[in-house]
C-alpha cells in the first residue's frame, strides 16, 4: 500500500507575481520557502489552477516555473490519483550536476580547472584517510579493476578515471565534499582528455597510481598518498598545459 501523500503547505504562503519573467520570479519565491523552512521535502505544493489564483499568473508560467524546478532536482512530479507536485531532499549527484553545467558554460580551460582539482583533492586527502572505510576501499579497487581489464580489451577511457577521483573524494562522506567533486566531473573529463592527446599512453601509469593511492589509504600512510596523489595531478597539468599552449 502506498504512503499517503503530505499534505499541501498553507494557501498563504505564496505571494502574487505582476512582474517580467514571471516564471523565474516564481522558481526564487519557492526556493526561499523552501530556505525559511515554510516548505520541506515530501510536502506537495498546490495544484496549477490555486498557483495560478495565488500567484496572479497563468497556467503557461506556472508549468514553466514547474519545469525549472524539476529540472533542478527540487520537485518531483508524480502521475495517479495521489499525483502532484513534491519537494524533494536534492542528492548530491543532483547538486554537482546543475553545478557542473554551469562550470561548462563558463570559459574555464583545462588548465584551470586541473590546477583547481590539485588544491581541491590534495586538500582533502587527510579527510579521506581519517573515514574511509572497508566498503570505500573495496568500491576503489573495484574501479581499478575495471579499468585494467577495460585497458586489455582496449576501450579504457577517460571517463573511467574521473569515476575514481569522484569515488575517493566520496570517501571523506562529505555531502559539499562530494557534490564540489562531482561538480569537477565535466571539466575533469575534459582535462584529461586534453592531456591524451599529447600522451596516449597515460592511463596506463595513471591507474597504477590509482592502485598505490588506494594502497596508501589503506595503510594510513598520508605522507605517500599526497606523494603518488601530486606526481599523478602534476603530469596532467603538465600534458593539459602543453595542449593550452
Amino acid at each position: 500500500m502506498s504512503a499517503t501523500p503530505a499534505n499541501p503547505p498553507s494557501t498563504q504562503l505564496f505571494n502574487q507575481v505582476n512582474v517580467d519573467r514571471a516564471s523565474h520570479v516564481i522558481v526564487e519565491q519557492i526556493q526561499q520557502l523552501i530556505r525559511d523552512g515554510s516548505l520541506k521535502p515530501g510536502d506537495r505544493l498546490p495544484n496549477e489552477r490555486d498557483l495560478c489564483q495565488q500567484l496572479g499568473v497563468s497556467r503557461v508560467t506556472v508549468r514553466e516555473a514547474l519545469r525549472v524546478l524539476e529540472a533542478t532536482g527540487l520537485i518531483q512530479v508524480r502521475l495517479g490519483a495521489h499525483g502532484g507536485s513534491f519537494l524533494t531532499s536534492p542528492s548530491v549527484e543532483i547538486v554537482g550536476e546543475n553545478l557542473a553545467h554551469l562550470l561548462t558554460l563558463s570559459p574555464i580551460t583545462a588548465s584551470a580547472a586541473t590546477e583547481a582539482r590539485q588544491i581541491f583533492e590534495l586538500g582533502i586527502l587527510p579527510l579521506i584517510l581519517e573515514r574511509a572505510k572497508p566498503e570505500d576501499i573495496a568500491a576503489l579497487r573495484g574501479l581499478v579493476a575495471d579499468a585494467k581489464a577495460a585497458k586489455a580489451d582496449g576501450v579504457y577511457s577517460t571517463d573511467m578515471s574521473a569515476a575514481f577521483h569522484v569515488r575517493l573524494a566520496a570517501c571523506t562522506h562529505n555531502p559539499a565534499i562530494e557534490a564540489l567533486m562531482q561538480s569537477f566531473h565535466g571539466p575533469l573529463i575534459s582535462s584529461l582528455r586534453e592531456a591524451k592527446t599529447v600522451a596516449p599512453d597515460m592511463g596506463i601509469k595513471g591507474v597504477e597510481e590509482h592502485s598505490g593511492i588506494i594502497d596508501a589509504i589503506e595503510d594510513d600512510d598520508l605522507a605517500r598518498a599526497r606523494a603518488i596523489l601530486t606526481q599523478h595531478l602534476e603530469r596532467t597539468a603538465q600534458r593539459v598545459a602543453a595542449v593550452d599552449q
